[in-house]
């Protein structure tokens, strides 16, 4: 294949990847945030907001008309025009009498727009960047899909607090905020379009072309396929059932067992050192892997994704008054999981290696998302029955798996260090 050579990596990946980012973060955290402050419970919260992983679990079966067929450009594109729209509808009915349920709808249908985004630009960087520069750019690219995450967890959060603040009216402010979202996603879709190069994607002849099984029937002929997707479904068990109860517990009222901050509060500390120590660990993980291999690495990243979780016992325990304990725990969660993510990506990146990258791509981040899909919708129940401390104890127990499949897994210890001359 060939791209245009003025397209240089280090402005497109980033743009890229923020856009990937921000709406599966809107749709899966920031809405957590939403309902908390809109009065749904954290069972239905758990529930809901984790069933709407399903179609990032299921995408593998229309990622093959991604391989197959049109332009990778063209079909990440049109997903990001959709997105700009479904976050326009949610805020036209966040003040609805049935908002739960249509909200929920409009998710469901931006989930869908935003898997065909995933592929489709996960497809772009298999295909653009040579093996050693995807090893490279692993980093900046796990970091500013970071940085959009951090950007619905923080910038957005930070305005729907202060807009709850100014009109005294939850509904009103996420209204407002989510049409904000979508106009920010129309922005980066124009940047997008500017950016990205234009790849021509090399085609096997019609005759040759294989079909549908052929493509998925290969992935689980790999080497060791099971092992492999052992540890992605369970190298982020602690992480999948955190992730859903961490803004509750920071929103609810500290006689629930919270620590009762403010939305604009909650957003400050993701939005802040947060992003600092996503981008130092995400950046130098990346870098690390480069020179080093995965090999050297993943027990160490392992350790660094994990061992952060500590941090929500005592928090849950002390019920700090003060926010800078709260953000000292974020600070090193960020710090870790923008470290340990890294290998974590460059893994899928070697299970997605042969002819059907772009497919097999998606195939691996499906059992990604069903390993964060699983366990955090039983989340909000294990927390209202077990309370903070004992959920915070229960998420550092359910990292072990992800240790042993660490150590376990196979792969080419020196796979992602740049090939020397």
């Amino acid at each position: 294949m060939t791209q245009n050579p003025s397209k240089n990596p280090w402005i497109w990946v980033p743009t890229l990847y923020l856009t990937e980012s921000l709406p599966y973060v809107v749709i899966i955290t920031v809405s957590v945030i939403m309902y908390k402050n809109l009065g749904i419970s954290n069972a239905d919260i758990g529930l809901y907001t984790s069933f709407l992983y399903l179609p990032w679990v299921i995408k593998p079966i229309w990622s093959p008309i991604l391989e197959l067929f049109g332009n990778k450009k063209q079909w990440f594109l049109s997903m990001q025009l959709i997105l700009s729209l479904v976050f326009l509808g949610v805020g036209l009915t966040t003040g609805a009498d049935q908002f739960f349920t249509i909200t929920l709808a409009f998710f469901w249908m931006g989930a869908f727009a935003s898997a065909t985004n995933d592929i489709a630009s996960d497809g772009l960087y298999l295909i653009a960047l040579k093996p050693d520069q995807q090893s490279f750019f692993v980093g900046m690219r796990s970091t500013f899909y970071r940085v959009g995450m951090i950007t619905g967890q923080g910038l957005i959060v930070v305005i729907a607090g202060n807009l709850e603040q100014k009109f005294s009216d939850p509904a009103q402010a996420w209204s407002w905020t989510m049409i904000g979202v979508g106009a920010l996603m129309l922005t980066l879709t124009g940047v997008n379009y500017l950016s990205t190069p234009k790849v021509i994607e090399a085609r096997v002849a019609k005759e040759d072309q294989p079909s549908f099984g052929k493509v998925f029937s290969s992935f689980f002929t790999k080497k060791n396929i099971g092992l492999s997707l052992g540890f992605v479904l369970l190298y982020r068990l602690g992480e999948s059932q955190l992730v859903k109860m961490a803004s509750p517990f920071f929103l609810d009222s500290r006689e629930a067992g919270g620590l009762g901050l403010s939305t604009t509060e909650v957003g400050f500390i993701y939005g802040t050192l947060g992003v600092i120590a996503l981008l130092a660990g995400g950046i130098l993980g990346g870098i690390l892997i480069s020179r080093d291999g995965l090999g050297k690495w993943m027990m160490p990243m392992a350790f660094a994704i994990n061992a952060p979780n500590i941090g929500y016992i005592f928090l849950s325990w002390l019920q700090p008054e003060s926010v800078v304990f709260a953000t000292t725990v974020v600070f090193i969660e960020q710090l870790g999981y923008g470290f340990g993510f890294a290998a974590f990506m460059v893994f899928l990146i070697f299970l997605a290696e042969g002819i059907f990258k772009t497919a097999h791509y998606a195939l691996a981040t499906g059992f990604m998302a069903m390993g964060m899909m699983l366990p955090g919708m039983l989340s909000g129940y294990m927390q209202q029955w077990l309370g903070y401390p004992g959920f915070f104890l229960w998420v550092v127990i359910a990292t072990i798996p992800g240790f042993v499949m660490a150590y376990s897994v196979k792969y080419p210890r020196e796979f992602g260090k740049k090939a020397e001359s």
